[in-house]
């Protein structure tokens, strides 16, 4: 997308928020990694030069490692990482990290995720238990009140009380003030039609934990009322993000589920079983590019498919590129590449926006500033049918 009008995301200015992730957040994650696990004496020596590398030094890919050349990321070698495009520093910097504990070598530590306890402990909270006990509720209700709560659930993925609870009007219309952009109705539509019988769903999933629990409760309803014959649970392949969710973590969330007694969760192990839900891990999951370039294998299966969810602030961000488009661009010209009907459910945490009306953006910008696109507080709901 180097001909796009809007610039690139980047983290040279140090007032930025990009320039905030890799200055402080970077830092933070790593003494997190350290405490978390007890790595030996090589990998903390390799995280502490990493967390001195990041802050003063420059981008050094271990030679061995063909990642930087599938993703044509070896160019930003010798380039401070400060220099480059936001979503490639960071997409460079877990790359590092997970070299750093020996993720990829041979050994002991060969792929022991440096995330998982953060991950873990998501699941193992009274919040996470208040939100399997809302479910009982949830049942009494229609079935288009349980989509629609099941829906904002996801959307809101950590917050997902919020989406569980079958609201009052009140409550409602305090919701929706969070919403910049909401294409629900669109959504539901496309949801409850689900290809008209015989249907495929792809979600592209974003975090572990907490966050993925009701992307699989979503997705066990929409296959036990119908919607869809077949959902396609896109995840990462390796540790990704932090939090980012691959076949281990969702694996643990539909035990999590079992293990609560909850039907959703034997539903969903069956529907692992007998190939009604399949989980994808592709390697461009971890591409540190836009969808736009998306290899032919991957955008034939999107093209496929009756729907495809997005799920997230990083999906959100490869969905639409990571630039600074006017906020009123066009939501439908900046997908219009992608090969099938796609949604994207995402809590704002990143500068990345469209498909704002001009009040809107007016109204936020005067209350907010710029805060409202980074602090995770507001969120979105946008469809191209």
């Amino acid at each position: 997308m180097s001909d796009a009008p809007a610039p690139v995301i980047r983290s040279d200015d140090p007032a930025s928020f990009p320039h905030s992730v890799l200055a402080e957040r970077h830092p933070a994650l790593i003494r997190k990694v350290q405490d978390a696990t007890p790595y030996g004496p090589q990998q903390r020596r390799a995280l502490d030069e990493l967390l001195k590398n990041t802050l003063e030094g420059v981008v050094e890919p271990p030679a061995d490692d063909a990642w930087w050349d599938t993703w044509n990321v070896r160019r930003y070698a010798g380039r401070s990482w400060f220099s480059l495009p936001f979503l490639a520093a960071e997409s460079c910097f877990y790359r590092q990290l997970l070299h750093a504990v020996d993720y990829f070598a041979p050994g002991p530590w060969q792929g022991t995720d440096p995330f998982r306890p953060f991950k873990l402990a998501e699941l193992d909270t009274p919040e996470a238990a208040a939100e399997l006990t809302a479910l009982d509720t949830l049942t009494e209700h229609p079935l288009p009140d349980q989509l629609k709560a099941l829906l904002h659930g996801s959307l809101w993925g950590n917050r997902a009380d919020l989406g569980f609870r079958i609201q009052t009007a009140e409550e409602n219309m305090a919701a929706d003030s969070q919403l910049v952009a909401d294409d629900s109705e669109s959504l539901l539509s496309a949801l409850l039609s689900g290809g008209s019988g015989g249907g495929v769903l792809c979600l592209v999933a974003d975090n572990a934990g907490r966050e993925l629990i009701p992307d699989l409760l979503l997705i066990d309803h929409l296959l036990a009322h119908g919607h869809f014959d077949r959902a396609v649970l896109h995840l990462k392949p390796y540790p990704y993000f932090v939090s980012d969710a691959t076949t281990a973590d969702t694996l643990d969330a539909v035990r999590h589920l079992v293990a609560a007694k909850t039907p959703a969760g034997q539903r969903l192990w069956s529907a692992l079983s007998d190939g009604r839900l399949i989980l994808r891990a592709h390697p461009f999951s971890c591409a540190p590019l836009p969808y736009t370039d998306m290899p032919a294998d991957l955008r034939d299966e999107f093209a496929s498919a009756d729907l495809t969810l997005m799920k997230g602030d990083l999906n959100y961000r490869r969905l639409v590129g990571d630039h600074l488009w006017p906020p009123t661009t066009s939501f439908a010209s900046v997908t219009a590449y992608f090969p099938g009907p796609v949604a994207a459910l995402r809590t704002l945490k990143s500068d990345v926006i469209a498909g704002l009306d001009a009040e809107t953006e007016a109204a936020l910008v005067t209350a907010e500033g710029r805060r409202w696109r980074t602090s995770g507080t507001r969120a979105l709901i946008q469809v191209r049918i």
